[in-house]
């Protein structure tokens, strides 16, 4: 929980317990949470004699029973089986869902996207606000996590090697055997997460494990966010950042900003995702990073479908194009997959936007051409771009090829993500019922 401060009751720059942050974030007084707690009960056919008194001791740091906490939760709006006795007032959602930086904020950004995934917190999500005020402290340049000793045993290098090893296998495999690997991939962040909060372990060594946890959430975040897991997601990415920062990675830390605006702007919300953007620019150095930046800050602005901000997309594209020049081989191996395919299917997609289409189809179609077989599920993606391009040109027949394509593609390599964008262009195909391939992508699709 961050450490908010208020002035109540007469005392001044004390942190919220986080009931009291809970409660305040839903606007609720103390007497309010009081009858919403007897009301939980009153469901259930019990009486509560939870008072403004008990819900204030509650407040001070008294435990409520486990049956207590249920009913608090109910009364937040919050689903019961999010409950974790055991481990009060942890459990409760952070109010904004932002871990802030601090010098051990790492572990903790990490236990965060943990419990999100263990306890199903997909009901919340990280507001703009939040999200661009992160952005805003990490350009701000947060100090890096001081070195911890801890009381555990000693992390020896080959287990981190050998964790580093599977990692990468695990990540490098083919799209289609992904869709296997999430409990792998979780089993091996929780242990990196344990090594870093209780392990003994060289300076050197901790820095590989930052490295590594923050190289594991942001593959988890992806896992989760082509399966629509927006709250574990975003959470990993979060966890990834604090991480990247306690490793000193100021490429990393820009990427997984990236992350998080590329989803703000999957959500419709391209105003957070351009700021977001703005602010990652600030600190990342390497040409290939500058370069995926400068497209999906091209992709958010023009999304927003305003013609006045063709300028500011032409000169994102330009700079993306030459940083892609400049990135040579070496890069770093969240972004090595860069390509002449990804400029020219984000050029086109920002053109469409703006309304462009002819050319925005020529870029789209010649992007799909040069993306190598190894990237199935970006292929997926890249065939709805020319789909919904070819709709735009009045042309059902290949629009429909391309939406069969990628859907069948999807299916094969478990890409949720890639069938959600070809069920969200099936309205615009209703018109063109009876055209060649388009019955047959509607009976694809429902089946």
């Amino acid at each position: 929980m961050g450490a908010v401060s208020a002035c109540m009751d007469g005392v001044e720059d004390v942190p919220l317990h986080p009931l009291v942050a809970a409660r305040l974030a839903c606007d609720m007084s103390v007497g309010e949470l009081a009858a919403g707690v007897r009301a939980a009960a009153g469901r259930r056919g019990l009486r509560s004699g939870c008072d403004e008194a008990r819900v204030r001791k509650w407040q001070r740091g008294v435990e409520p029973s486990e049956e207590s906490q249920v009913y608090i939760a109910e009364a937040l709006g919050w689903p019961a089986d999010i409950v974790r006795a055991d481990d009060w007032p942890n459990w409760l959602p952070l109010t904004d869902g932002v871990v802030p930086f601090g010098p051990h904020s790492s572990v903790t950004a990490l236990r965060e996207a943990l419990r999100t995934a263990m306890d199903r917190r997909e009901f919340l999500t990280i507001s703009g606000a939040a999200l661009t005020a992160l952005a805003a402290d990490w350009a701000a340049g947060p100090t890096a996590a001081l070195a911890q000793d801890n009381d555990g045993g000693p992390v020896g290098e080959d287990f981190v090697t050998f964790l580093e090893d599977t990692t990468r296998y695990l990540a490098g495999l083919a799209t289609e055997q992904r869709q296997h690997t999430d409990v792998l991939l979780n089993a091996h962040l929780s242990t990196v997460t344990g090594l870093l909060e209780h392990g003994r372990h060289t300076p050197d060594l901790r820095k590989r494990l930052h490295t590594l946890a923050a190289s594991l959430s942001q593959t988890v975040a992806w896992h989760s966010f082509d399966r629509g897991r927006h709250a574990r997601a975003s959470q990993n990415w979060v966890a990834g950042l604090h991480n990247a920062v306690a490793a000193g990675d100021h490429n990393m830390g820009a990427g997984l900003l990236s992350d998080l605006a590329y989803q703000a702007t999957w959500r419709g919300d391209h105003g957070t995702a351009a700021s977001v953007l703005s602010h990652a620019l600030t600190r990342a150095t390497h040409p290939a990073a500058r370069c995926l930046l400068q497209l999906r800050l091209a992709r958010a602005l023009a999304a927003r479908g305003d013609r006045s901000e063709l300028r500011a997309v032409l000169r994102a594209l330009a700079a993306a194009e030459q940083h892609l020049n400049e990135a040579g081989i070496d890069r770093p191996a969240w972004c090595a997959w860069v390509s002449e395919a990804d400029l020219a299917v984000d050029s086109g997609q920002a053109l469409l936007d703006l309304g462009d289409t002819p050319r925005a189809h020529q870029l789209i179609t010649e992007g799909e051409r040069l993306l190598p077989a190894a990237r199935d599920k970006t292929r997926g993606v890249f065939l709805t771009y020319r789909a919904a391009s070819y709709l735009d040109l009045k042309e059902p027949e290949p629009a429909a090829a391309a939406a069969t394509q990628s859907l069948l593609l999807a299916r094969r390599i478990g890409a949720p993500r890639c069938v959600r964008l070809v069920d969200d262009l099936l309205p615009r195909f209703q018109p063109y019922a009876r055209a060649q391939g388009v019955p047959e992508l509607l009976q694809l699709a429902a089946g």
